[in-house]
């Protein structure tokens, strides 16, 4: 599994904030008292995208050489996170 710097996190994860918060769907099925536990937060319901898996954005690593690697959003271990 794919390891994510904590910088490479808060992008992907605000990143998805900002699309929730713009009027995207989410990507998990979340009932109105769910929501209510996180406040109506998008980065809240981002970070929980996040630790499923389920954000469909990729970070680009430059490596030596002027290689890129693309790496795709993976489910993360949670306790990482916080």
């Amino acid at each position: 599994m794919e390891e994510y710097t904590k910088y490479e996190q808060a992008r992907i994860i605000g990143a998805r904030a900002l699309q929730i918060s713009m009027g995207a769907p989410f990507l998990v099925k979340l009932n109105d008292e769910d929501l209510k536990k996180m406040g109506y937060n998008p980065i809240e319901v981002a970070k929980l995208e996040f630790r499923q898996g389920l954000i469909p954005i990729s970070v680009k690593r430059p490596l030596p050489g002027a290689i890129k690697r693309d790496s795709a959003a993976k489910p993360f271990d949670q306790t990482k996170l916080e």
